[in-house]
């Protein structure tokens, strides 16, 4: 059975879902563990910025890699402090931006989306190609379904040195998740993705100006109106329905054939019921589903000397081959 009993307990005061997605986003300060970074060139012309963070036990277990959620980058408190928790851990760190959410925008018109797997395998290879034989994978939210969907895509033919991976807080059900955030509970949420992806679209646009319009952008009001207009024709996709159900990881867990863990909080407010998948995880050989009754998006807030939060020490112990 592949459905765990969870651990987590959130702290007096901090157990919603709002509380605990907003403290740990606004109120968490970890310092960079980062000592160098480095540009990986993708097959299609343009380039991955990432940054590395050497373990401190050596010699290391191998490398993590660590990819991120919507509109983020390797420098957000659960990036930083899941790179800290893992070099801490014996693990040399590999934390990527996805494309255009570096310091500089990417060359060409396709963005990053929750189904760009070839941006992630290329980073895999880059890492094997540092002569690291043992790789695990990190992904948070919308980067939790970018590494489920790779593994899922690939089953037995994933790569060897990919031995584990853990996703949190993960949307594998893109087209209920994007309803889920649109919602007028979550309307400061959309508010501070929307502005983002504004941005994003002014300067690309300003650098392909045959090719993208501004003009959507007065009358966007959510995310779903956001990826039909933009992430979808973008990326080679109909409309938004079609990115959502071909960009899904949902459909793919079956498939999956290395040990992974996914942990969604019941009190995600970004989460609809779809995002548990109690029926693919349930006597499934592989795929290991928590479900904490706390912990928001991306939260899983912990107060302690260490500063490592319950999330990471979750992730570190389930790297290192537990359950």
């Amino acid at each position: 059975m592949a459905i765990l009993t969870s651990t987590y307990r959130a702290p007096i005061g901090l157990s919603g879902g709002h509380v605990q997605t907003v403290f740990s986003s606004v109120a968490r300060s970890v310092a960079s563990p980062y000592d160098r970074t480095e540009r990986i060139d993708t097959p299609d012309g343009d380039f991955l910025e990432a940054a590395w963070a050497p373990s401190v036990p050596t010699p290391a277990r191998g490398a993590a890699v660590l990819t991120h959620g919507l509109e983020g980058d390797i420098h957000r408190p659960y990036m930083r402090g899941m790179a800290r928790t893992l070099r801490h851990d014996g693990w040399d760190v590999l934390a990527w931006n996805l494309r255009g959410c570096g310091t500089k925008p990417n060359r060409t018109l396709p963005t990053y989306h929750s189904g760009k797997t070839e941006d992630l395998a290329c980073v895999v290879e880059h890492v094997q190609s540092r002569g690291y034989d043992t790789i695990m994978l990190v992904g948070f939210s919308l980067g939790g379904n970018l590494t489920l969907k790779y593994l899922g895509e690939r089953g037995v033919m994933a790569p060897a040195c990919v031995r584990r991976a853990v996703a949190i807080s993960t949307p594998v059900d893109l087209g209920p998740a994007a309803r889920q955030i649109d919602r007028w509970t979550n309307a400061h949420y959309t508010f501070y993705f929307l502005r983002k992806l504004r941005k994003t679209i002014r300067r690309k646009a300003a650098m392909h100006p045959g090719a993208v319009s501004t003009a959507p952008l007065r009358e966007i009001r959510s995310l779903v109106a956001f990826d039909d207009a933009y992430t979808a024709p973008l990326n080679g996709f109909a409309n938004a329905s079609t990115y959502y159900r071909e960009a899904s990881s949902k459909p793919l867990l079956t498939q999956i054939e290395r040990p992974v863990l996914l942990v969604n909080a019941a009190n995600d407010p970004f989460l609809p019921a779809s995002s548990y998948p109690f029926a693919e995880a349930q006597d499934h050989p592989h795929v290991h589903l928590e479900v904490p009754d706390s912990g928001g998006h991306v939260g899983f807030v912990t107060f302690s000397e260490s500063g490592v939060y319950w999330s990471e020490m979750r992730a570190a112990a389930f790297l290192r081959g537990g359950a």
